[in-house]
């Protein structure tokens, strides 16, 4: 990120390597249109439930340049027919998503993506009151019969070794645990730059915590080939 962290910040966590990824997200693609096929093409849209805080609501951002609308118009460009709901909201805890996520489900989607925990990182609330809250979720979406996606984030090492140890390792853990397609670092394609590169490619807004539009569009690109593969997931429709 454009600085690092302090446990007990408040701030809001809300809201294309290309050559050597193509084989890969050539790969799961052809793998999704195989298992739907043209009958995608008679049906009604794939339904993706994108469950999160103001990263996945967009914050700061205009209409159509947020999380849900760029990655919804990376999966068309693929050719995949999908609607991505975005049931993302600002300030959002893990524990805000366990308390919504029956009637966020109420939008009867096909497949839901979970991005939470950056707000309990940012407050930093015990991670393992962010693993139950995640744990609850993911039965839940167990229970419906619906594939899942678990994004998450890492606490940065000021947070101390243990704290970061025990954070970090929520996601691959309970990703496992429920047959769930992992994405580690939902901004890794960001956070992986210098501050420096980040500032001149403008891919953060003023407040240093939030991708822009530009930020966005690099963290879709990682995250929309994880995306097709979750969607690979769902059952073929009779």
């Amino acid at each position: 990120m454009a600085r690092l962290l302090k446990r007990g910040d408040r701030v809001r966590y809300g809201p294309r390597r290309r050559q050597n990824k193509t084989a890969a997200v050539a790969l799961v693609l052809a793998g999704l249109w195989a298992g739907l096929g043209a009958g995608m093409a008679a049906a009604d849209p794939l339904r993706l439930l994108a469950l999160g805080d103001s990263l996945t609501q967009g914050y700061g951002l205009p209409a159509g340049e947020g999380l849900v609308p760029q990655l919804q118009a990376w999966l068309r460009g693929q050719g995949l027919d999908v609607h991505v709901i975005n049931a993302g909201v600002s300030g959002d805890t893990t524990a805000g998503g366990r308390a919504r996520i029956d009637w966020a489900l109420a939008e009867d989607p096909d497949a839901v993506m979970v991005a939470l925990g950056g707000n309990d990182l940012l407050r930093g609330l015990p991670p393992a009151e962010a693993r139950a809250n995640l744990e609850a979720i993911l039965a839940t979406i167990d229970a419906r019969g619906l594939p899942a996606l678990i994004a998450g984030l890492p606490a940065p090492p000021n947070y101390g070794a243990g704290y970061k140890a025990d954070f970090d390792a929520i996601w691959p853990e309970l990703a496992a645990a429920h047959d769930a397609v992992l994405v580690e670092n939902l901004l890794g394609p960001i956070a992986a730059l210098p501050p420096e590169t980040r500032a001149e490619r403008g891919l953060m807004q003023a407040d240093g915590i939030h991708p822009s539009a530009r930020g966005v569009e690099k963290v879709v690109e990682a995250l929309g080939p994880r995306v097709a593969e979750l969607l690979a997931r769902v059952p073929q429709r009779p």
